[in-house]
């Protein structure tokens, strides 16, 4: 008897929501997002191919889901006053710790294509494929994309080599280049 393929989508909210987070950086409009991606993949579960990667497809939707959030907030005026409020971004604690401020203040200095990039490949394990895959670019594409924004996180915070052997698992994954070969 064969598994209904909406079983599996539970299994994958977590993921979702913290994707939806590093894009929105709003956990309201987050959950929202979440939301309305999985009601699409409920609706359009038909669309599915058995045996390939949910959690790609998922991430898939989600994405189009914001771009098409993304869009039609952009046509809204909107007061974004206190939102971004400049930070300037300080070393590192002596024991390595990041200050989870500043590296949001810097996160959030990257493109949509990076910040997403970045999560998919750095925080949530997908590899330059899956990542490819689920934004619809090149491998190449999202290769470079991982590149700068690492670039840019390293630049932005003042971190060196030295400091991020110190880090935590993820923050290294996130800011280095330390992914296994795909």
């Amino acid at each position: 008897m064969a598994t209904d393929p909406r079983d599996e989508i539970v299994t994958h909210l977590n993921a979702m929501r913290a994707f939806a987070m590093s894009l929105t950086r709003n956990s309201a409009l987050a959950d929202d997002m979440v939301q309305d991606a999985v009601v699409k993949a409920w609706t359009k579960i038909d669309t599915f191919q058995p045996g390939t990667n949910m959690r790609a497809w998922l991430f898939t939707i989600l994405r189009n889901t914001y771009y098409s959030h993304h869009r039609k907030a952009r046509r809204e005026v909107s007061d974004s006053e206190g939102e971004m409020s400049a930070q300037l971004a300080q070393k590192p604690d002596h024991d390595g710790r990041l200050n989870l401020r500043d590296f949001q203040t810097a996160f959030a200095t990257l493109s949509d294509e990076q910040r997403e990039a970045l999560i998919l490949v750095g925080a949530s394990g997908f590899s330059y494929e899956e990542a490819a895959e689920t934004c619809g670019v090149a491998v190449g594409t999202i290769k470079s994309r991982v590149n700068r924004a690492r670039a840019q996180l390293s630049k932005l915070m003042h971190l060196e080599d030295d400091v991020l052997e110190l880090t935590d698992s993820v923050t290294a994954g996130i800011v280095s280049d330390n992914q296994s070969a795909a």
